[in-house]
């Protein structure tokens, strides 16, 4: 019986034993478990950081380039990089006016004001900004203005680039905006008349105000040449003048893209910056057109400090920092060889056609000239991280325009120190609207 317990007992201990290694082995393996499910958590994380999940590699898109069309959406949100060149946090600034302007209206007066937009979308700022202040001043009723197409006699509705119900909102309690008027008003002689850019109060009552009282109707178009703009400018900066606050409502208050096109803005937008891992989401805009620089060059035996090559404008931008892996943006139309110097310096540059989904192409339309595609590139060029003009123009205006009132003040103009062709610093390429604050929106904003 002795023995029989003892040999029950080994037995027993030999149990608990093998049951304590089990257990033993059964922790060991949970540890294993949770530090592989750490390790897969940090790679995941790291994958979505970098936006792995892209299928597009970006330093071999020099080959089949013309080929790539990508749609996705930015897995990257922005931050502060530093990864050459000049990135910078947005400053932001309060509207001087505020809406509604007054609280009443002037008396009412029996006559409208007619608006046709230009097919550059960088003129619609400044037309609008008159047919509004116009408006309020002679107390008129603004008819919703048409846009003229890039083809001769074509016009396409205010609804098929702005959101139309946005526009009549936003000016409520300041001007009286209709899509159509009367029948009737619309058959009376419209009496056509040119006012200059920041048109005043003054001008209104002692210029505008007798043909509108004897007219009725009146046809307001903005005085945009070269010539009147630069004149502006020049007035702008020796009188201090500031723009009229009905003007500011109506040019940072009013007007945004149509619900569907701003969406396909926001999608390539969101594209470029999934491309932009290596700079945190960030990317450089540069209003780069093969037609005007060379345009601006011809004749130029010697170049001036306006007149640059796309290879000067690539040199320009890894001169001041940015490294070889920044993402850029083009406004040009489609690729062009000329700009082939260009991506050797940085691969990673596209163009609309790249990251335009093709059925959104196809359904606006995008073509060479295409008035969608001069909207596409004025708001990318608003919105990039970094915005480079490379000629003097009103696009370059107005998009600066909007850049202050979001505090994107991040401008880079190579005609700026000219004369030290050497400096690497991106401070001394600041645009002179941001760095002198010469720009007439800031009169809007304090």
């Amino acid at each position: 019986m002795i023995y029989l317990t003892r040999e029950r007992e080994r037995k027993l201990e030999n149990i608990l034993y093998y049951r304590e290694l089990k257990k033993m082995a059964r922790d060991i393996r949970q540890v294993l478990a949770g530090l592989l499910t750490g390790s897969m958590l940090i790679m995941l994380c790291n994958m979505v950081k970098r936006d792995h999940f892209d299928p597009i590699y970006v330093e071999n898109l020099s080959v089949q380039y013309d080929l790539i069309k990508v749609s996705k959406q930015s897995l990257v949100k922005l931050s502060d990089g530093t990864s050459g060149g000049i990135w910078r946090e947005n400053l932001s600034l309060k509207p001087c006016w505020r809406k509604p302007l007054s609280t009443t209206n002037e008396e009412q007066a029996k006559g409208y004001i007619f608006l046709t937009l230009t097919d550059n979308p960088e003129d619609h700022v400044t037309q609008i900004a008159g047919a509004v202040v116009v408006a309020k001043y002679l107390g008129a009723i603004l008819v919703l203005p048409e846009i003229k197409g890039t083809k001769t006699g074509h016009k396409r509705q205010f609804g098929d680039i702005y959101d139309t119900e946005r526009f009549i909102t936003s000016l409520d309690g300041t001007i009286k905006v209709v899509k159509d008027p009367p029948i009737e008003e619309s058959k009376v002689n419209i009496t056509n008349i040119k006012v200059p850019f920041m048109v005043t109060k003054d001008f209104i009552a002692s210029k505008i105000q007798p043909k509108f009282k004897s007219k009725g109707n009146l046809m307001v178009s903005t005085d945009l040449s070269p010539s009147t703009m630069t004149k502006a400018k020049e007035i702008i900066k020796k009188d201090n003048v500031k723009m009229d606050p009905y003007a500011c409502l109506a040019i940072f208050g009013s007007f945004e893209l149509q619900p569907e096109l701003n969406q396909l803005v926001n999608s390539m937008i969101g594209t470029l910056r999934s491309l932009s891992y290596n700079t945190n989401g960030q990317f450089v805009a540069v209003d780069l057109k093969v037609e005007s620089l060379g345009n601006l060059c011809k004749g130029n035996v010697i170049k001036t400090k306006n007149c640059f090559d796309p290879k000067e404008i690539g040199e320009f931008l890894k001169k001041i920092g940015y490294q070889r892996h920044t993402t850029i943006y083009l406004t040009q139309s489609g690729w062009h060889s000329s700009l082939d110097d260009f991506r050797k310096i940085f691969p990673n540059t596209f163009t609309k056609d790249a990251i335009i989904p093709a059925y959104e192409k196809a359904k606006y339309h995008i073509t060479k000239s295409s008035e969608f595609e001069k909207v596409i590139d004025f708001q990318i060029c608003i919105q990039a991280d970094v915005f480079v003009p490379t000629v003097s123009n009103l696009f370059y205006t107005n998009v600066v325009a909007k850049r202050i009132a979001s505090g994107k003040t991040e401008v880079l103009d190579p005609t700026q120190k000219a004369s030290s062709a050497s400096s690497t610093a991106a401070v001394n390429y600041v645009s002179p609207y941001i760095s002198k604050k010469s720009h007439w929106a800031y009169s809007c904003f304090c």
